[in-house]
């Protein structure tokens, strides 16, 4: 049996994710690891949001997966990727759940990163339709 327990996000502790109508670009040493128009935004209780960019918009090749994990109760076991480029500054900086809890089942296939581990997590705003 497993000791891991799982919580269902309420009014205590609140989470939510949906699409970010932004571009969202993750940059490292000039290089861009990421590039998006598909990320989800996941809003956890008081913490800063957090983009989850699909793992089909990410170099996988710039990213090394390591022997690191973790444990959320409301998302599930998180496995970590390092990259490359980024050495030790760069160490366990993209964290994914591969198979997250039912309530935020749709992070599943999406992969984060640390803002203090990449030298930038860009949100572009989408031009309206119809403007120039």
């Amino acid at each position: 049996m497993s000791d891991k327990s799982i919580k269902i996000p309420g009014p205590d502790h609140p989470i939510t994710v949906e699409h970010n109508p932004s571009r969202v670009v993750v940059t490292l040493g000039g290089k861009t690891i990421a590039d998006t128009h598909d990320a989800l935004t996941l809003r956890e209780a008081s913490y800063p949001p957090v983009q989850y960019i699909p793992r089909r918009d990410v170099d996988m090749s710039l990213l090394q997966r390591t022997d690191h994990t973790s444990h959320c109760p409301y998302k599930g076991d998180a496995s970590y990727y390092s990259i490359i480029a980024g050495g030790e500054r760069s160490k366990n900086a993209v964290w994914t759940y591969e198979a997250p809890n039912a309530a935020v089942s749709n992070i599943k296939e999406h992969l984060a990163f640390y803002p203090d581990r990449v030298d930038g997590i860009e949100e572009m705003a989408s031009p309206e339709a119809g403007t120039f």
